[in-house]
């Protein structure tokens, strides 16, 4: 109810008016039954835009700290993204991968879309970087097709760090689905799961435009955290050697 509420009365007329989003491909979409929808993920409101061109219900697979926020603005947070499609999910890997792939299949054996962000987490820097096989495995598991969706000028609206967005056009880019029944019952094949991610990977740079990094953006925002410390720490012996040079002077 509240999903709807939001949708159609709330967020969506809002949206559409402030940033006037298109959509190509909308005819892959399936009409019904279970399917995985895979993204590129550039900016925070990818997943208000994609539910909001996508005309069934699309619940996404989200980071479990959007749900443990302590008072007021935790149960806020909670409650919205509750109410806009999200489920949390623990993606420090291990048995927490195990629970995520089991609330996927509950979500497609219901006959719904999922939404996943094959990268994991946000581009660092608008660029697409190495899909993880999570979704590779929940597609064959499931038996499902995967539509790759492209999201086009949000890293430009919202990048990192970006607490208000910048008004313009955004696009969405929708893929004919894929399908990866040939691989039926090699979920177990680490070989196969990295190549049908790489398959999806390759749809998205195709429809997005985005220049391909073979690294995952994890660790791309470790490298950019610390070359910022470095440059950081540089800066501040730089200063020290001006002061220690002045009072020697």
């Amino acid at each position: 109810m509240m999903y709807q509420f939001l949708k159609y009365v709330v967020l969506g007329p809002i949206l559409k008016l402030l940033f006037r989003p298109w959509v190509e491909g909308a005819e892959n979409l399936p009409v019904t039954g279970p399917a995985i929808l895979a993204s590129n993920h550039l900016s925070f409101s990818d997943s208000f835009f994609l539910p909001l061109k996508v005309p069934r219900r699309v619940t996404f697979l989200a980071k479990a700290d959007y749900f443990t926020g302590r008072g007021l603005k935790g149960w806020l947070t909670k409650g919205f993204f509750k109410s806009i499609g999200q489920v949390p999910i623990d993606r420090s890997g291990g048995r927490a991968s195990e629970a995520a792939l089991r609330k996927a299949m509950e979500i497609l054996g219901r006959g719904d879309l999922l939404g996943i962000y094959p990268e994991g987490t946000r581009s660092p820097d608008g660029r697409l970087y190495r899909g993880k096989t999570g979704i590779a495995r929940m597609a064959l598991e499931a038996g499902v097709p995967v539509i790759p969706v492209a999201m086009i000028n949000t890293f430009d609206i919202q990048p990192p760090g970006q607490v208000v967005p910048r008004i313009m056009q955004v696009g969405i880019r929708i893929g004919e689905p894929l399908d990866f029944s040939r691989y039926e019952g090699m979920e177990g094949d680490r070989f196969v799961l990295r190549s049908i991610t790489d398959e999806i990977m390759y749809e998205l740079m195709q429809l997005s435009g985005q220049e391909y990094v073979d690294t995952y953006a994890t660790k791309a925002k470790e490298d950019i955290a610390d070359a910022r410390e470095a440059a950081r720490e540089a800066l501040v012996a730089d200063d020290r050697a001006l002061i220690g040079n002045r009072k020697a002077s």
